[in-house]
């Protein structure tokens, strides 16, 4: 039954994440929630959602929305950054992010929710090419090598703001970065002995699926469904991780609650 729900729960994450990204808000927990440690539940998420973002990047390639020709140094460095995320994650503080990213998370859901000309046309960049791909990309790649959840938000927060990319074409792009770190922070933990491969082969399936699924929506729907499935995400994921009892908002409010139970 576990193994039921794990599919089903990737199935789903597979669906978002192909759109909004934010799939990890499912998954992580629900892999927390089977019982198993930090470290394998890092490890054997990014075994399955490589297939998730596999599968988006491959339809949305297949589809003619990613140009691999002028983008590839974006999953270079995305990469590079979670190579290096990885390398560090049994060493690094991870109680700092994790306390940010709720307040980072509503930032970037507030730009896309009051950005008035948001749409599937490209615009203006306010960063050069070369510049974001050597700064921005490597960052999010190491947050993602390190943590995970929120990394697509970022990314399409970055391929919007920054490059003036349209919606449809900073998810299709998105997916191509999320691609590439989510293989390269697995191909860095692939000898701890964390990644649980049935697992997350099963789990892989059903990201598979979803993000299928997922991409032809987005591609039907475009800007109408992309904008505020961002905001709903990156909405619902900080809400969840500002309420988790290790973050100050969550150790409050679990606090406050108790005493007005009591």
């Amino acid at each position: 039954m576990t193994l039921l729900i794990l599919f089903v729960v990737a199935l789903v994450a597979g669906f978002i994440d192909a759109i909004a990204g934010g799939g990890g808000l499912l998954t992580v927990p629900a892999l927390a929630l089977a019982g198993f440690d930090p470290l394998t539940v890092v490890a054997t998420n990014k075994l399955q959602s490589s297939f998730g973002s596999g599968s988006a990047t491959l339809a949305f390639a297949r589809a003619g929305r990613i140009d691999l020709r002028t983008m590839w140094p974006v999953a270079a460095m995305a990469a590079v950054g979670s190579f290096a995320g990885a390398l560090t994650l049994t060493s690094i503080p991870r109680n700092a992010a994790a306390i940010a990213l709720p307040f980072l998370l509503v930032a970037v859901a507030t730009y896309f929710a009051l950005s008035p000309r948001m749409g599937d046309e490209d615009r203006n960049s306010r960063m050069s090419r070369p510049w974001f791909v050597v700064t921005l990309v490597p960052l999010v790649g190491f947050y993602d090598g390190v943590f995970g959840p929120g990394t697509g938000s970022y990314y399409m927060a970055g391929f919007v703001g920054l490059l003036g990319f349209g919606l449809l074409k900073a998810t299709a792009h998105t997916k191509l970065a999320n691609l590439s770190s989510n293989l390269a922070a697995l191909f860095t933990l692939a000898t701890s002995g964390h990644i649980l491969v049935g697992v997350g082969l099963l789990m892989g399936l059903g990201q598979f699926l979803g993000a299928r699924l997922g991409v032809g929506v987005s591609m039907r729907h475009g800007a109408r469904l992309v904008k505020p499935m961002i905001v709903t995400v990156c909405c619902v994921l900080a809400l969840r991780l500002a309420l988790d009892p290790s973050h100050p908002i969550g150790a409050w409010v679990a606090a406050h609650w108790t005493r007005l139970v009591d």
